[in-house]
């Protein structure tokens, strides 16, 4: 029976008792399941065994067979690699391929890379980068790579923005880490949009919010679904700007649903996250996932009530159970580890998420209801965007804090929170939720108006 254990024995008992235990291999499957476990090659480990079948009818056993003469980097395999690349009919072998002669590290492969350049597939064309990029420096190399510039495919143009023109950001007037005191655990009262033209650049580690929903509150009354866009985007904007390099917004929002005037008219239903969107990215957050909160279908309004009744098509509407919850960073060159090399090894030790955790984005959490506020944040939905994308020690951000959840989860879980609230009435809730003092070792909660505010920014 063909095992990993038996391919180990094999192999390690030298190339000619590898060559006679291939040459037994009579179908495609048990060949393609012996290559695919070879796993870690010896020194002395002789590919030329491999290569009458690097031309195999099985695409798979093709591909194993480059992959393994890839682990090789030995030069000596250029030319059964490079006719590959150029004749074989698989995308899949073929980028195996690019990626094996890019690994070699070697200058003969610099022409075939190059001429690679043109290639209409882009993953063949992110290898070949790749594979070039070792001989950076190189006249012929360097000149050819920043003519992908305005390549078609934004990943190619980002990978060569990042190499040759990269942009310069202005260096932060904080460590990474740290922010501001006037920022932490303060609430203000007052229109975000003024509010957030007080506070300085990346100094926010973490946004999380739900906006008002286009006109489906008391508090929420735009005179477009246009002007409604246009808010947000300001308001995500200036967002943007105060947040730190490479940090993370996280938006709440679905689609809502506007009641008709009469039985003559119809409902009208707008898409809120799939239009806000396109606005976040243009402005320099990149999506990064889309998780889904999933509630309870008994706690959402009921839509179905007449399909189940007359059952004819098109009229049917399913309950909306789901929400979005829009996971974006702060455009930035710099990987995640940048940003968590920013810490002292104590906080990210401290600042880990522990036990087990909802390995999918589909979060099932069950709504919260208040009487003092009529679209309340659960906590635990609180409680997990904050441990996924912040420290412990960082600021949290709530644009739209409505009842001040954001605040309490950021608080229990060691984090700042800075909050706003245009709704006076909100207002008041928030500080009667978070008005105890002795809930804070330090960084007792301030409940401010914009003026004072600002003031407080100047002192």
């Amino acid at each position: 029976m063909l095992t990993k254990d038996y391919v180990n024995e094999v192999k390690t008992n030298g190339n000619s008792a590898l060559a006679k235990a291939i040459e037994g291999l009579k179908n495609t499957s048990s060949l393609s399941y012996f290559l695919e476990n070879l796993g870690f090659l010896p020194n002395d480990f002789d590919g030329s065994v491999l290569l009458p079948f690097i031309s195999h009818e099985s695409s798979n056993v093709r591909f194993w067979v480059v992959k393994n003469l890839g682990k090789l980097g030995d030069i000596k395999y250029i030319e059964p690699l490079s006719k590959i690349v150029k004749e074989d009919t698989d995308s899949m072998v073929r980028r195996e391929a690019v990626s094996s002669l890019g690994r070699m590290r070697s200058a003969k492969n610099i022409q075939t890379l190059l001429s690679l350049l043109t290639d209409p597939d882009p993953k063949i064309l992110a290898q070949a980068i790749r594979g070039l990029l070792v001989f950076k420096g190189n006249t012929a190399v360097d000149t050819q790579l920043k003519q992908l510039a305005n390549h078609p495919n934004e990943f190619i143009q980002q990978v060569i923005q990042k190499e040759y023109f990269p942009k310069k950001i202005k260096s932060s007037h904080l460590p990474h880490a740290q922010t501001y005191d006037y920022l932490k655990n303060v609430v203000v009262n007052g229109d975000v949009r003024e509010i957030l033209q007080a506070v300085p650049d990346d100094s926010i580690h973490l946004t999380f919010t739900s906006p008002p929903y286009y006109n489906a509150r008391d508090y929420s009354v735009y005179p477009s679904y246009k002007a409604y866009l246009h808010f947000l985007a300001d308001v995500f904007e200036k967002v943007h700007r105060v947040t730190k390099e490479g940090r993370f917004f996280v938006l709440n929002t679905s689609p809502i649903i506007i009641p008709r005037v009469s039985r003559q008219h119809s409902s009208k239903r707008y898409p809120i996250p799939f239009d806000i969107h396109p606005l976040l990215t243009e402005m320099g957050w990149e999506f990064i996932d889309d998780i889904v909160w999933l509630k309870p279908e008994a706690s959402v309004k009921n839509r179905n009530a007449g399909f189940l009744q007359h059952r004819k098509p098109l009229a049917y509407k399913p309950n909306p159970v789901t929400e979005y919850l829009m996971v974006y960073r702060k455009k930035s060159d710099k990987l995640i580890d940048w940003n968590i090399r920013e810490y002292e090894w104590k906080i990210v030790k401290e600042s880990k998420i522990l036990g087990n955790y909802e390995t999918s984005n589909v979060w099932r959490i069950d709504p919260t209801f208040a009487k003092n506020h009529s679209a309340v944040f659960p906590v635990e939905l609180c409680n997990r965007v904050i441990t996924f994308y912040s420290f412990r020690g960082d600021v949290v951000l709530d644009p739209f804090a409505g009842s001040g959840t954001v605040g309490i989860a950021a608080n229990a879980l060691e984090r700042h929170f800075f909050l706003t609230e245009k709704d006076e009435k909100y207002f008041q809730v928030i500080e009667t939720n978070l008005g105890n003092k002795s809930l804070f070792s330090k960084n007792e909660p301030r409940f401010v108006t914009l003026n004072e505010f600002t003031l407080l920014t100047k002192i």
